[in-house]
């Protein structure tokens, strides 16, 4: 499949983007802002469109349903850490063709695609409803306290979309060291990967949140 991206984090999409194309899809663009999304998939004309919620310039629903509007053979695909039913049920209103939480394994989100491409609908794990404020916090510090300072420190990097030399300059410890805690937080949080690691530490940050 064709596929355009469109996700804050870019290096976030591009770990994930290059897990696809092992799989077979082309990436034919990578973009960061729900304006920049709906313009990709008007110059592209892909087959589908991975698509966050939050974005920095607006809502993911809002730019889904200017895709779905105006190039309704593109199959949007939400990608987010968000899990509130309401946010779902919209989703579907608009049509999109699936709605997968970031967390998830590349090789589940590829199958996902094939599904999709094959004309399926995806929608899952189940969703369930939203934590209350206190649950909320109570999870986000049980992730934390898992975590030594240094490797919240790595974990916010990892977030953020920074590479291996670059969070190995700015904290200033060799890079042998760094990977050394990029594995321990890996292993500490369940996740088979950075891109995991960045969905889980986003899907924190979404709890912390208000407006969420």
């Amino acid at each position: 499949m064709r596929l355009v991206m469109c996700d804050d984090n870019r290096i976030l999409c591009e770990a994930l983007g290059s897990v696809l194309q092992a799989r077979g899809h082309q990436i034919v663009a990578i973009t960061t802002r729900a304006t920049d999304g709906v313009a990709a998939v008007a110059a592209h004309r892909p087959d589908a469109c991975l698509l966050d919620i939050r974005l920095p310039d607006g809502s993911g629903l809002d730019a889904a349903r200017a895709m779905r509007r105006c190039h309704p053979h593109t199959k949007i695909v939400m990608l987010s850490c968000l899990t509130d039913p309401l946010v779902l049920s919209q989703a579907k209103k608009i049509g999109v063709a699936g709605f997968l939480r970031k967390d998830q394994k590349p090789d589940t989100i590829t199958s996902a695609l094939e599904v999709i491409g094959a004309g399926g609908m995806v929608f899952g794990p189940p969703f369930s409803p939203q934590p209350s404020r206190r649950t909320a916090a109570t999870a986000r510090e049980d992730v934390l306290r898992k975590l030594t300072p240094r490797e919240r420190q790595v974990l916010q990097r990892i977030a953020a979309g920074q590479s291996t030399e670059q969070m190995a300059r700015e904290i200033e410890i060799a890079t042998s060291t760094l990977r050394s805690h990029i594995g321990s937080v890996l292993n500490k949080l369940g996740a088979h990967s950075r891109v995991q690691a960045a969905a889980i530490a986003s899907r924190i940050s979404a709890a912390e949140d208000p407006s969420s």
